[in-house]
């Protein structure tokens, strides 16, 4: 059966920050989700120099996944990513193709010296789960601030937008049956 896989990389399977994540993948993508364990080693994708992970090569560890039926691969993750041409990015993904990832590590208030605010770091991963794995539909960045696929440089941005695809995003994704047919 056609499903997106989430894999947890250091994080628990389960627990208040992956599961919410998992209902909102099903509601907004119409597709199961099962949680994937990792069959490789996050450290690999370690930069020293940089004291962060990157993006790229755990989007390549995600892409080289065993055949399980998983027409999408989502991973996330509690270490800061980036790219060499960015200081850091929220998450990354193949645009038009099968796997993404998502940091939590930049969605935290504490980050920023805020207290904790669990209710809100769940919406923003959500947000950017959605939206990277609207990356792998073909969806390119929106214009319409409120889309979930609007691109967003900073924490704040992702604030303000809804954790749904606007119209004209949702009629080029089919929705729910867009992931299970397009599955590569």
């Amino acid at each position: 059966m056609s499903h997106l896989a989430l894999v947890p990389i250091y994080f628990d399977d389960r627990g208040p920050l992956v599961d919410p994540v998992v209902r909102r993948l099903e509601r907004t993508l119409g597709l199961p989700v099962r949680i994937q364990r990792p069959w490789f080693d996050p450290e690999e994708c370690f930069d020293a120099s940089r004291g962060q992970y990157r993006s790229t090569l755990l989007l390549e560890r995600l892409l080289a996944a065993p055949p399980d039926g998983a027409v999408r691969r989502l991973g996330i993750t509690s270490v800061d990513l980036f790219i060499p041409i960015l200081t850091f990015v929220f998450g990354e993904a193949q645009l038009d193709g099968t796997a993404a990832v998502v940091s939590t590590h930049r969605l935290a208030p504490e980050m920023y010296g805020l207290p904790p605010d669990p209710k809100l770091l769940v919406a923003r991963v959500e947000k950017e789960a959605i939206h990277e794995v609207g990356h792998t539909l073909g969806l390119v960045h929106c214009f319409d601030g409120a889309c979930v696929m609007h691109a967003s440089t900073y924490v704040e941005e992702i604030d303000l937008k809804e954790a749904e695809f606007c119209a004209g995003c949702l009629s080029q994704t089919g929705r729910a049956g867009s992931l299970a047919s397009r599955g590569r």
